[in-house]
């Protein structure tokens, strides 16, 4: 089932870990207080040797990219500086537990009056590793069991199993994650999955079996992905009461698709950020390497956040999208776009605005949404420096549409259409940031443009997630 922004059924997100970079910045002491200090900066010293203690199934020439950068140092500070780096980035990849360093005077024959000797002591982690956690996803919850097999080739390759048992939905999958040998950003995965998911809004149950395999780069400041997915989809009746239009689209279908996808994120955080800005911009292509499912779909995201005055935080976001069926085919339930619900236009129910049949939601090929909010600290600061730093209060104002479009009618027709209808709704609420995993809101709304068919929530509403407009 579509949603606005991704799709409920997508392959479980198994990558690689992604460690921040942050090198500790080492100041030079006052010349004049510690005058061992300057010495010890301005002597010249030599890298003579690196080594690394520990390894086992590790290969060696994977960490020499990772490591190259610590001969380059010229003074002392130099070599503390970039052996933290080199410490910072094999930690990145993923398969050791433990990285020190150890730093000590040349020895033997050819030592240098200056030389260094740099010595890393690892300790890699175990074969297999299992973890056991709770998922918050868009206003659902899942119990999550995984299976890992970290630097399962020597190369900082990653093989996962992963099973997902949720309020909805219902998921396992296989994935292969491999990087780039000195670049860690550019990496391919490989998956193979199974998903089930209930969707009651439109009275549909999906079963998506597929593979897919991906290529992610930056370039520039930006972050691309190139993905192949094939894709068996099973659609049918959740309910015997489901209408005729959704009983029309049961059955089964297969997608094969290309996409692109490229972000640009600034923020400081991802569930509650304080400044920065995020851009999204996403595109699929199916049909084009076979399949029944024949479609160009284009979505987007922007936000920017601002901090003002007392410690408020002023956020803006716009998400679009629009789906366009290629040839006479028409578009299916399970690849619209659908909005609603606490996590997008707060005051409606959860995916029940737009397009319906005898009470079931069929989605949209077409749809806006944005949203301001005003973030401040809890009135009086109760618990400030600690458990009171979680809790934010907000002043949402949310507007948007979703619709079908006649693409024979021209953008400034379909433009229009969306702004036709204006659903929108404003109120109050209260934030809790869990960390960086998700979000709690609860909030009071007052939907307004409510049109025919909608299904709105005055009042008290409830949202838990990880992406809210």
């Amino acid at each position: 089932m579509g949603t606005v922004h991704a799709r409920s059924l997508d392959p479980l997100p198994m990558k690689g870990p992604e460690f921040g970079v942050q090198a500790d910045d080492i100041e030079a002491a006052d010349i004049e207080q510690e005058p061992k200090q300057e010495v010890l900066e301005n002597k010249d010293v030599v890298v003579q040797q690196v080594h690394i203690d520990g390894l086992g199934r590790t290969k060696e020439d994977l960490l020499t990219y990772e490591i190259a950068e610590v001969f380059r140092a010229k003074n002392l500070i130099d070599v503390m500086r970039r052996s933290h780096e080199a410490r910072q980035k094999l930690l990145r990849l993923g398969i050791f537990r433990k990285v020190e360093v150890v730093i000590d005077t040349s020895r033997g024959e050819d030592a240098l009056p200056n030389g260094l000797d740099v010595t890393f002591e690892v300790t890699e982690l175990r074969r297999m590793t299992g973890s056991y956690n709770t998922m918050v996803g868009n206003n659902e919850g899942s119990m999550v069991l995984g299976l890992k097999l970290p630097n399962v080739f020597g190369r900082a390759e990653k093989l996962t199993f992963q099973f997902s048992y949720g309020t909805k939905e219902t998921s396992y999958g296989l994935s292969l994650f491999k990087p780039q040998p000195g670049h860690f950003e550019r990496n391919i995965s490989i998956n193979m999955y199974k998903v089930t998911g209930q969707f009651p809004w439109s009275s549909l149950r999906e079963t998506d079996r597929g593979v897919s395999a991906e290529i992610s780069f930056p370039v520039w400041k930006t972050s691309q992905t190139l993905k192949w997915e094939g894709v068996w989809r099973e659609l049918g009746c959740l309910a015997r009461t489901a209408s005729f239009a959704i009983r029309e689209e049961s059955g089964h279908s297969l997608k094969s698709s290309l996409s692109h996808s490229m972000v640009i994120d600034s923020r400081n955080s991802s569930i509650l950020p304080r400044k920065g800005g995020l851009l999204k911009i996403h595109q699929e292509l199916a049909g084009f390497t076979g399949g029944d499912a024949s479609f160009l779909k284009e979505d987007f995201e922007i936000q920017l956040n601002k901090t003002l005055f007392w410690d408020s935080v002023l956020s803006a976001s716009l998400w679009g999208g629009l789906l366009l069926p290629i040839g006479e085919r028409p578009t299916s339930i399970a690849d619209r776009f659908y909005l609603g619900g606490p996590t997008s236009i707060r005051g409606f129910s959860m995916y029940s605005m737009g397009p319906q049949s005898e009470g079931d939601y069929l989605g949209g090929e077409g749809y806006w949404a944005g949203g301001l909010h005003l973030y401040t600290p809890l009135p009086f600061r109760p618990g400030r420096g600690g458990f009171g730093d979680l809790f934010r209060t907000h002043f949402f104002l949310n507007a948007g549409n979703l619709c079908n479009l006649n693409y024979g009618e021209g953008p400034y027709a379909h433009l229009k259409k969306l702004a036709e209808c204006l659903r929108w709704s404003y109120g109050v609420g209260l934030v809790l940031r869990l960390g960086n995993i998700a979000r709690l809101e609860l909030n009071y709304c007052i939907p307004m443009g409510v049109q025919s068919g909608d299904r709105i929530c005055d009042g008290v509403q409830f949202g838990a997630g990880i992406r809210f407009l």
